[in-house]
């Protein structure tokens, strides 16, 4: 018995240790009763509207629903494709959304709000407005997945989609290093090591008790000594008629 505790308190061990790499390796998403969806190094939030049908925004309007948060921005066709896909799980039609973009007047330039630079885009072909700067804001098409100028101030049915950027597990603290995550892989499979082979040691034992204790002790036979025989025989001559 323990052999066994042993090995069940190591075995807790293992869990304990596997679970603390997960999570400090493991980035999450904000923590503020709303519904995020995490993908690659980003969490999005899916504004609903009332009964899950789309209100009608200005881009500021729409900005403020993300409360601390910025409109969602594509640096990928990989995550154009995922905000796309993952709309029409939580709006009953076909819905088109804001993106988190402004032009620049400094330099002349569309500018996502994080102030990142456009490296990746969908532009509708041969899209030009006549909308001029600092009215032009940007739309993403559901159905085509293109991108297209419209204008800051008006209100539009589109959808409002916010995003964050992943944080560690704990703020504030920056993730372990290469060499603390090896220690803690290495901790982890000589626990295991060590579990195996309490385990094995009890299995040994339990099973050497089961063969010992499948026997019965008998005590061997022993021939009678000269003076016992001779009394034996002794006895037989007198009993017999």
């Amino acid at each position: 018995m323990k052999l066994l505790r042993t090995y069940r308190r190591s075995s807790l061990y293992v869990v304990i240790f596997i679970a603390y790499f997960q999570s400090a390796l493991g980035g999450d998403c904000p923590a503020d009763g709303r519904t995020w969806v995490p993908f690659g190094q980003r969490c999005y939030h899916f504004v609903h509207g009332e009964e899950d049908t789309i209100k009608s925004y200005t881009r500021e309007d729409a900005k403020s629903k993300c409360i601390g948060y910025e409109l969602v921005t594509i640096q990928s066709a990989e995550e154009n494709d995922f905000v796309i896909s993952y709309s029409k799980k939580v709006w009953k039609e076909s819905t088109n959304m804001w993106l988190g973009m402004y032009y620049d007047t400094d330099i002349e330039q569309m500018r996502w709000s994080d102030e990142t630079a456009v490296s990746y885009n969908n532009w509708e072909d041969g899209d030009s407005s006549d909308l001029s700067p600092p009215d032009i804001c940007v739309a993403l098409h559901a159905n085509t997945g293109k991108w297209e100028n419209v204008s800051c101030v008006d209100d539009v049915e589109n959808g409002v989609v916010c995003e964050s950027v992943e944080k560690s597990a704990e703020e504030g603290k920056s993730k372990p290093s290469p060499l603390l995550s090896a220690l803690v892989i290495v901790s982890v499979v000589l626990i295991m090591g060590v579990s195996a082979t309490i385990w094995f040691l009890h299995q040994k034992h339990h099973m050497g008790t089961a063969v010992l204790t499948s026997f019965e002790y008998h005590t061997p036979f022993t021939a009678p000594a000269p003076d016992e025989a001779c009394l034996v025989e002794a006895e037989e001559v007198e009993d017999m008629p």
